[in-house]
């Protein structure tokens, strides 16, 4: 009974004592009051956000290679994986007059595979025009289309194998300037212009191995309302770059006699070998009685530097042969919302042609020095996708792979390597 007198006490006192600490952070003109209002006006502007994507998938044979989620392991066809783990921060700085002045953004991913940064930028905002901004930071290269789209909003898994491999982690380290018009009432409100400079590793690489930059652009239009049912959107982007030479030889395809033919001048050593991109794409969505109908299509040219075995560029300083191919590529989309906008239907074909001076029955040819980084793919894919809620959906996706026959052995034939995705998102 003793301790249960001098107990009772004690719980009301600190109830007293708690109930007056609520109440001096709400009586803002008390220190503690001012701090708790100071705080909230400077955090109200954060947001955050994130998403996982834990899928599972079956491969048409073991150890398939492709880019439907990476490799399969050697001895394995099925595997249950968390493709994404992602957390994104968001602040804003508001002016007197509430508009954004400057924009901070951390985003990282986390999986079995483990932890990286996936953006880490600042932007800064002009607010006397409402027309210019400037970014720094990791953040995604403004070209094409499907690279800048979301992995939480994009509706195939994964971006095409030609997204994968010439801009690989689509994120780099630089600097661009943009012009976009916010306020409804300006004339060139549906255009968007990108212009900047970055490193050209991204994140494959923790440093840039040489002076070069890549200059990356990109002119868009918004989407745009030709009628009440139908928008219409696009952009031109153009790439520019490249990375030092470290050796003295250089294959470049000789037409004539369809071989990679070696430049080997001492004057090679120290130059600009090249990554030139050119894309297009278009986007026009149809609305009918609230369901969407949409196509998009995407190219790419160019010309592209990398190693006699791969054609994604390098993340580290080469101290062999680089070999200069011409490329092209592509990808088309049709999305269906079916019976209402929870249920949609998806069709993609990609392909990606890595050396498009020659012919698959010369990839092989003895002497000709041509490697499997100079076989052409293509895929269809195609699935479904249920939006169970605003926080959750479901994809059911199939990818049909199909690469070149060739006379270069172990693709005589076509590689069994289709995928089956089932994934669930979870996004708050």
């Amino acid at each position: 009974m003793l301790k249960r007198l001098i107990f009772i006490p004690l719980i009301l006192v600190c109830q007293v004592g708690m109930g007056q600490f609520l109440m001096d952070m709400i009586d803002t003109t008390t220190e503690l009051g001012k701090g708790m209002l100071s705080m909230y006006k400077k955090f109200d502007q954060v947001r955050i956000s994130g998403y996982m994507q834990p899928q599972f998938q079956a491969a048409s044979s073991e150890g398939a290679t492709g880019y439907s989620g990476g490799d399969f392991s050697a001895k394995s066809n099925n595997r249950f994986m968390l493709r994404r783990g992602r957390i994104r921060f968001d602040y804003v700085h508001l002016d007197k007059e509430e508009n954004p002045s400057a924009m901070f953004v951390f985003q990282f991913d986390g999986s079995e595979r483990g932890v990286v940064i996936r953006d880490f930028w600042g932007r800064l905002f002009e607010n006397k025009w409402s027309v210019f901004e400037l970014t720094a930071g990791m953040f995604a290269r403004p070209f094409g289309y499907e690279i800048n789209v979301s992995s939480s909003d994009r509706e195939a898994p994964e971006r095409g194998r030609m997204s994968q491999i010439l801009m690989r982690t689509e994120r780099d380290l630089g600097a661009m300037v943009s012009f976009e018009p916010t306020r409804k009432t300006h004339p060139l409100r549906h255009l968007k212009i990108d212009a900047g400079f970055f490193n050209g590793q991204g994140l494959t690489s923790t440093t840039d191995f040489d002076s070069y930059k890549d200059f990356i652009s990109r002119v868009s239009l918004k989407s745009y309302p030709v009628s009440k049912q139908v928008f219409i959107s696009g952009g031109l982007s153009f790439f520019h770059g490249g990375f030092r030479q470290n050796t003295a030889t250089i294959f470049r395809i000789n037409s004539g006699q369809k071989t990679f033919a070696a430049d080997s001048s001492g004057e090679n050593i120290g130059r600009k070998v090249p990554r030139q991109y050119q894309g297009a794409d278009v986007q026009v969505k149809w609305m009918n009685r609230g369901l969407a109908t949409e196509f998009r299509a995407e190219y790419w040219q160019g010309r592209q530097t990398a190693t006699a075995s791969e054609s994604t560029t390098p993340p580290v300083v080469l101290n062999e042969p680089t070999y200069i191919r011409n490329f092209n590529g592509g990808f088309f989309y049709f999305l269906q919302h079916i019976v209402n906008t929870k249920n949609q239907l998806l069709l993609k074909f990609d392909w990606y042609d890595p050396n498009t001076k020659i012919k698959s029955g010369e990839i092989g040819r003895p002497g000709a020095n041509f490697s499997r980084a100079d076989i052409s793919y293509h895929t269809f894919g195609f699935g479904y996708m249920n939006y169970i809620n605003s926080s959750v959906k479901l994809t059911l996706w199939y990818d049909l792979v199909r690469n070149e026959k060739t006379a270069l052995t172990g693709y005589t034939e076509d590689l069994k390597d289709n995928v089956f995705t089932c994934r669930l998102q979870f996004r708050f």
